[in-house]
């Protein structure tokens, strides 16, 4: 029997997708409202001239949460999607030597033991006691934390030593090596975060052993089509998706919201509202001043935000032979780190991230042709930047640096199309406070999770949820 319950979701993203997903399954009835042409938000696709780039997300980590997302909708994650996974998985470039990084542990023993003076001694180590941290902290990333008692729970408890307060994820990469550029190997991945490796709290240190023990994967078409397999799905189970649909404003009457305000003038209302929007803009943006005391605009505006990026998109005729993915590390990391989170100014040398995806996945491009994604850390919009002024001269930085760093010193002739977005842009068209990005899909979808059960509770709605993930290896003795 379905349920009569209207659940409305502010945002086509992935969190919103997923939650969509999960409710709709449910008997919900399920209405999602976004502003752009097409589903996705950072998760969508960018298409130009017969080229296909992802806006934001590239690489598909812990694959098995999303493969759990489908089961929990009585569906296959491959019945919708393609996968690869890759191997190498990325390939690290440094001033004066390159690392090859592969989920194959002997692999990677071997190249550890090529490119570094230490050796492959401390890996399996990392491997087997970061197992053991994540096993212990995993189901508390599952978990809500919306009442006392949920803070209080024996997971919870256990788990605390496993935190590693308060050192760094830098300074727990210590325990395992010794090399400041061994360490940036297990430790850049605190720019998923928008932190840095030297701020970012030692429990994310899950994040490079993920990549490590479970292996990374592109999704054929590119991420963007998690999306748009999410979306079907949400179709499928009596759903509605409202693309070109901004929303204006929340509803709001005596603290509790009660539907949105279209741009369009039309007001929807509902039983419960999920803002999958970005969380500050949201509170800034979609409620008045004082309306949701507890969000207080100037309160927000005082908070620490993470860093952003310059994104370069460009449609190449030509295939250049680089791998798939490729993380280039400033020749002064430290000071490049500083400008961007200390001193919120320009490097001008500068780390970056380039994705080749054309290499493994020919549906991108036409023929004989190919996507470049670059992406850029850079300070959020407190620096107080004019990127209208600084954005060309970063952008022939970027070019330059493509053929000083990784040879593709011919690039600026092969562009047939290309698109820019800088943190401006992030704030001003797409919606992120003050640029600064959001964190990693596997998270975004736990959270998506969390709040589908959270409502389905509450409506007193029985639902199938997965006890324990059959995707995750048994810690080590």
């Amino acid at each position: 029997m379905p349920n009569s319950k209207h659940i409305i979701i502010v945002g086509a993203g992935p969190g919103g997708l997923c939650a969509g997903m999960l409710l709709s399954h449910r008997g919900f009835k399920v209405s999602i409202f976004d502003k752009n042409h097409v589903v996705g938000g950072r998760n969508r696709a960018i298409r130009m001239d017969g080229y296909t780039f992802d806006t934001g997300p590239t690489f598909l980590l812990m694959k098995g949460v999303l493969d759990e997302m489908f089961e929990l909708c009585g569906r296959r994650s491959e019945d919708y999607l393609e996968f690869m996974r890759l191997d190498p998985m990325y390939r690290l470039v440094y001033e004066d030597s390159e690392l090859m990084v592969s989920s194959d542990r002997d692999k990677m023993n071997a190249e550890l033991k090529r490119v570094f003076s230490e050796g492959e001694e401390g890996y399996d180590r990392f491997i087997s006691n970061e197992r053991n941290r994540f096993n212990r902290l995993y189901p508390c990333i599952t978990r809500d934390y919306s009442s006392l008692s949920s803070f209080l729970s024996w997971d919870l408890i256990r788990a605390l030593p496993w935190l590693a307060l308060p050192k760094s994820v830098f300074s727990n990469l210590g325990q395992y090596f010794n090399q400041e550029k061994m360490r940036l190997a297990f430790s850049f991945q605190s720019k998923y975060l928008g932190m840095s490796p030297w701020d970012c709290p030692a429990l994310f240190t899950m994040l490079p052993y993920l990549e490590h023990d479970y292996g990374i994967y592109h999704v054929v078409g590119g991420l963007n089509r998690i999306s748009a397999a999410m979306a079907e799905v949400i179709k499928e189970s009596g759903g509605s998706v409202h693309t070109d649909s901004p929303v204006q404003s929340l509803i709001i009457e005596n603290d509790s919201v009660k539907g949105v305000k279209l741009v369009s003038g039309e007001e929807v209302r509902s039983d419960e509202v999920i803002v999958n929007a970005d969380f500050a803009h949201a509170m800034t943006h979609l409620v008045e001043p004082g309306q949701l005391r507890k969000y207080d605009h100037e309160q927000l505006a005082k908070r620490e935000y993470s860093c952003s990026t310059f994104m370069l998109y460009l449609g190449l005729d030509k295939v250049y032979d680089i791998p798939h993915h490729s993380i280039v590390f400033a020749k002064d990391y430290h000071t490049n780190i500083s400008n961007i989170f200390s001193n919120k100014k320009l490097s001008e040398d500068f780390s970056f991230y380039v994705q080749n995806a054309s290499v493994s996945d020919a549906s991108l491009a036409p023929a004989g042709k190919s996507t470049l994604y670059v992406l850029v850390p850079m300070p959020n919009n407190d620096s107080g930047l004019d990127w209208s002024s600084h954005c060309e001269k970063v952008r022939e930085q970027v070019l330059d640096m493509l053929g000083a760093r990784l040879g593709l010193t011919d690039i600026r002739e092969h562009i047939e199309c290309e698109k820019i977005i800088t943190p401006e842009t992030w704030e001003s068209d797409e919606h992120i406070y003050k640029g600064a990005p959001g964190s990693g899909l596997p998270t975004i979808y736990e959270s998506a999770r969390i709040s589908s059960n959270l409502i389905s509770r509450k409506h007193r709605i029985t639902f199938k949820d997965i006890k324990q993930s059959t995707w995750l290896k048994k810690a080590e003795v």
